[in-house]
């Protein structure tokens, strides 16, 4: 609860708190600002978006009088329940911040209890929908104070008095010792009524016995690193669209890659690349209900013609995710623009058809079952990738530049055809024929990757045929079984990954200032979830000191919540980019379980 100011400051994206009803989300800054809050979906449009421009875009403030002496947070134990305290000169409160996941009427709900003393402390609600950029008409009705503004309403319900000042709800009070104050702030469609008053201390003690529940069904044990998988597994939970099983890929937009720059993408929809990473994670650890229920939403949104396909689909399974730019928020940090939607939904990308394919087989090995009719849809994509895997596409990064034959792309067609061929000859799918071809296919796909894709003046696989770069995809080969942990080129390709992309102790992408790959300026942060794939090949290979050394590194970057977001800047030790990133905490529980050398771990079942 910082000294009350005019406009907002930047804050470091390590300072928010995550807070999930595994529909909606917001985020939560270290001085207990509410400045991101998307309310009734994770994708819907803000209603505070002070995130991505300034106060008057929308916030929940809550200020105490006076200097403040220290502040500590944490999550109340295995929950997204938020518990921050604050002790002045006077007393001492704690906040306790949480999202009920209890339906279609999302809630944030926020209770100040008193510990010690007396405080004084002032809240102000600045209420802006569709991300900041719309007043709404504030009244008093049904108990409660309503804001309305074309297809949404939200109304707050508190026993403390309230009242308007410059465009917002205000109010002074007071809280004591053993004193709890609550507010509820509620979600409904404006041309409905609002839904039954909230008992602040009931949804209390229902969002903590849903998640201490949810969280008593982790399998991982006590085996090292438990209390970061944890976490990490209860930010995917938190990132999950419940109706659907559908998991998004962040719960923010436009976070930037690199500050003041243009790399602002919207990650707030489900990405197909994801599946079999976040399968494993799930499956490991003992989610099998979470897992089947992703594997059912990928089946759902993927349906159709498989000349169709997209690379990621709303929670839902919505296809058209238009990108347009906000150009009344200021983007964070000055970064600008600000996106909603995502362009590369449109891209051509092979990589996804070996995830889908993929997906299903680890799927079937766990013994999650696909009907005769799924398989029939799966042939069909194979049937689509036999003409079209020799063609350049986009990639995995989705550069927005000219369409290149990537090495790692080509290598996850081969891993398509590869695991179709398993699902014939280990799980007896029937594709009679179709598995010759699938074989010869696979295996000429292979020759080629192994030809064209190691360069022998490099002494490693590059990121495209005939390309001297490097690109942190290629870790991906031993971890699929494109070939063997000890093949000489493989051992190559990871020392030159580590020559030529590393920075700070951690892995770039690739070298983005090389315009004809991207087609974008500036630059970005080390990439986490590569540098979590490093430490899987540095085990895999028998490194396994310096393999636990970069996962404990990594494990140094999350903020004191456990959190991560999509990249890091080393020199100036901040996370970068969209906030809390799940393929991030997917790589932490995957890589956990490698070096852990656990059953079922990613980097060896994908080889089997």
């Amino acid at each position: 609860m910082s000294a009350q100011h005019k406009e907002k400051r930047t804050v470091p994206i390590e300072d928010y708190a995550f807070l999930s009803d595994t529909q909606s989300c917001a985020l939560v800054s270290r001085d207990g600002s509410v400045d991101w809050l998307c309310l009734p979906r994770f994708d819907s449009a803000a209603c505070f978006a002070a995130l991505l421009g300034k106060k008057k875009n929308g916030c929940w403030t809550f200020t105490p009088e006076g200097k403040i002496k220290k502040r500590e947070r944490r999550y109340r134990g295995d929950t997204l329940i938020m518990e921050t305290e604050v002790y002045t000169a006077t007393g001492a409160i704690r906040f306790i911040d949480f999202m009920p996941p209890r339906g279609t009427n999302p809630d944030i709900v926020r209770i100040i209890e008193g510990l010690e003393g007396k405080m004084k402390i002032r809240m102000e609600l600045i209420i802006r929908f569709d991300y900041g950029s719309i007043i709404p008409w504030v009244r008093r009705r049904h108990g409660g104070l309503e804001a309305v503004a074309g297809p949404n309403a939200l109304i707050l319900h508190t026993p403390i008095s309230t009242h308007g000042e410059d465009l917002m709800t205000v109010a002074d009070f007071s809280v004591e010792k053993g004193d709890r104050v609550p507010f509820v702030l509620t979600w409904f469609p404006s041309h409905e009524d609002p839904p039954r008053e909230v008992e602040p201390e009931v949804a209390l003690a229902q969002t903590e016995r849903y998640w201490r529940s949810w969280s008593r069904r982790c399998s991982y044990g006590e085996a090292p690193w438990r209390d970061a998988v944890m976490r990490s597994l209860i930010t995917l939970k938190g990132l999950t669209y419940a109706p659907t099983g559908g998991i998004v890929a962040a719960a923010t937009t436009s976070l930037p890659e690199s500050i003041g720059g243009v790399r602002n993408w919207d990650y707030r929809y489900c990405w197909l690349r994801d599946a079999t990473f976040t399968l494993f994670s799930l499956l490991n650890a003992g989610y099998r209900e979470e897992a089947k229920a992703w594997r059912e939403w990928l089946l759902r949104a993927m349906a159709g013609s498989a000349a169709q396909l997209q690379i990621m689909y709303g929670v839902r399974g919505e296809r058209r995710l238009t990108e347009h730019q906000l150009p009344w928020l200021s983007g964070y940090a000055n970064s600008k623009p600000v996106r909603e939607g995502n362009a590369a939904s449109e891209q051509f990308q092979l990589d996804v058809y070996g995830e889908v394919i993929d997906s299903m087989y680890q799927g079937q090995r766990a013994g999650i079952e696909t009907s005769e009719a799924d398989w029939r849809m799966h042939v069909a994509l194979l049937d689509y990738l036999e003409g079209k895997w020799n063609k350049p596409d986009e990639g995995i990064w989705e550069v927005r530049g000219k369409r290149q034959q990537f090495t790692h792309s080509k290598v996850m067609a081969w891993v398509a055809f590869d695991r179709a061929v398993k699902l014939v000859e280990k799980a007896g799918y029937s594709a009679k024929k179709h598995i010759d071809g699938w074989r010869k296919l696979r295996d000429k796909i292979h020759r080629e990757v192994c030809a064209r894709g190691y360069n022998k003046k490099v002494k490693a696989f590059t990121q495209a045929y005939g390309s001297d770069a490097m690109d942190a995809s290629i870790l991906m080969l031993p971890m699929v079984g494109f070939l063997p942990p000890e093949d000489k080129r493989v051992q190559n390709t990871i020392a030159a990954v580590e020559r030529e992309l590393m920075a700070g102790g951690f892995v770039l992408r690739y070298r983005p200032n090389e315009k004809e790959i991207d087609g974008l300026p500036g630059d970005e942060g080390v990439f986490l979830p590569c540098s979590f794939w490093l430490a899987d090949c540095l085990h895999l290979v028998g490194r396994k000191k310096e393999a636990r050394l970069l996962f404990e590194r990594l494990l140094a970057l999350r903020n004191d919540l456990g959190l991560l977001s999509e990249e890091y800047d080393p020199k100036k030790k901040r996370q970068l980019g969209n906030f809390p990133q799940a393929f991030t905490h997917i790589g932490l529980v995957n890589t956990a379980y490698v070096l852990a050398e656990k059953p079922g771990a990613a980097a060896d079942v994908r080889k089997r």
